[in-house]
């Protein structure tokens, strides 16, 4: 369930498009279910973290939103999103992270934004940091 969101807030929030290899739709699912069930058990920064089927054959979608893009980078580099990341990668065929932003009139979350990285950061929170930051895009910001 949602939780009420202060406006003045930011979050991360993804769009995940992932496309998995033919016949590996089944164990795909295994996989997120065990990674969705990790992520809600072991996170407290989770807004949203779900998977859906898209309408195209093995075509499946992830809406993923933390309370900020470091509470991302903790779920990245979690214990149980490592181990399912080594599983993911049997039967993805390929994935594109899309950030978005909520339209504040028609959404709960708050706007996706960039942070520093925070102090005492792992290695891997510190490679997560460089190769997905919150992309902010330009033509969203008049519109916020």
């Amino acid at each position: 369930m949602a939780r009420n969101i202060d406006r003045r807030q930011t979050l991360a929030t993804i769009l995940a498009h992932i496309r998995i290899k033919p016949g590996m739709e089944k164990r795909f699912e295994e996989i997120a279910a065990n990674l969705y069930a990790g992520t809600n058990e072991h996170e407290t920064n989770v807004r949203r973290y779900e998977y859906w089927r898209g309408a195209e054959e093995g075509l499946y979608y992830t809406l993923l939103s933390f309370d900020d893009h470091n509470s991302f980078l903790v779920h990245q580099s979690s214990d149980h999103h490592e181990v399912a990341g080594a599983q993911l990668g049997e039967v993805m065929a390929g994935i594109t992270l899309e950030w978005v932003d909520p339209i504040q009139s028609a959404s709960p979350l708050a706007p996706t934004n960039m942070q520093d990285l925070p102090a005492g950061a792992t290695p891997l929170m510190e490679r997560y940091h460089q190769n997905l930051p919150a992309q902010v895009q330009e033509w969203w910001k008049p519109l916020r």
